[in-house]
């Protein structure tokens, strides 16, 4: 007697509450492991009863141009990649109305350790299965979108230095020798800040705008910050001279920061100019030099999350 065809993953009752999935992929993250697992995606999304449709990039600013056109075909997008292509697809989608799905593959995938992202592409599938999500919050940086970190003072001018070495991927080691580099022309200079409107009295010297807790997948900042209350952590760092610089990148280790010369206030708006330029970043990218302003929105994204 011939057996039953065994039941599909939908006939199983594991079919996903989204329909159609536009699947953002940048072939060349994970060190090329990016195509193939944007490729195996897609296959367990289709065995969920998801149509997918599969983009993969090809220069800076194509993924956000490609989900600005697709607007209104998918109620899911993927992002197969690292943090720069996930800022990419949320800048794309304008809003919360479709929840993204993250594949990390980058170099630090902060928000992935944040959220405790799945690394496979099965395990990626089983949130579509779930469907379950949260809210983000993002900033506009002078223009840029910001959901992770914006820094400004001596972590800006390290990635200044990565970026002007950079010859093809980067890794985590990209950033040693440039620090040593930076720390040899860096030398801290006064900012003016202002939260919500009010000066910030006494001296500051460096500081991020921070909606995570891991930087860099190195320094854990405080587990206390809020995705999704339109507030970004500001961070101040009163004394940003080599001795400073030290004694805080040893309470990130740590796990101790905000403490001794570092400060945090929450704020949804944030200015910040100094008598001289300098430097910053949004999200691991270098920006350019003060002056910058920061303003949280009111319009979040949504992640899919275990």
């Amino acid at each position: 007697m011939a057996s039953s065809p065994s039941p599909t993953s939908a006939e199983r009752g594991a079919a996903s509450p989204f329909r159609r999935a536009l699947v953002i992929a940048n072939p060349i993250a994970g060190r090329g492991r990016g195509e193939r697992a944007a490729e195996e995606l897609v296959a367990h999304l289709g065995e969920l009863g998801v149509e997918a449709e599969l983009h993969r990039t090809r220069h800076r600013g194509d993924a956000r141009e490609t989900v600005e056109q697709r607007r209104g075909s998918f109620d899911l997008a993927a992002s197969v990649g690292g943090d720069g292509t996930l800022r990419e697809v949320f800048e794309g989608l304008g809003d919360d109305s479709v929840p993204v799905a993250v594949l990390p593959l980058g170099t630090a995938n902060v928000l992935a350790i944040d959220l405790a992202l799945p690394r496979s592409p099965a395990g990626l599938a089983e949130l579509v299965r779930r469907g379950r999500s949260t809210a983000l919050d993002v900033a506009s940086v002078n223009g840029r979108l910001s959901f992770l970190v914006t820094g400004v003072g001596f972590d800006a001018a390290v990635v200044a230095e990565v970026e002007r070495r950079r010859r093809g991927s980067i890794t985590k080691w990209s950033y040693v020798p440039a620090a040593l580099a930076a720390l040899r022309q860096w030398r801290p200079t006064a900012l003016h800040v202002e939260l919500d409107g009010a000066a910030v009295e006494g001296p500051v010297e460096g500081l991020f705008a921070s909606n995570i807790v891991h930087y860099g997948g190195v320094l854990r900042l405080s587990p206390t910050r809020v995705l999704d209350d339109g507030l970004f952590d500001i961070y101040l760092f009163r004394d940003a001279r080599l001795r400073g610089l030290g004694a805080a990148g040893l309470r990130g280790l740590c796990g101790r920061l905000p403490g001794g010369a570092c400060e945090l206030r929450r704020a949804r708006s944030l200015r910040v100019t100094s008598e001289r330029p300098v430097p910053y970043h949004v999200d691991g990218d270098f920006g350019g030099t003060t002056p910058i302003e920061l303003t949280v929105g009111s319009t979040r994204r949504r992640i899919l999350i275990p």
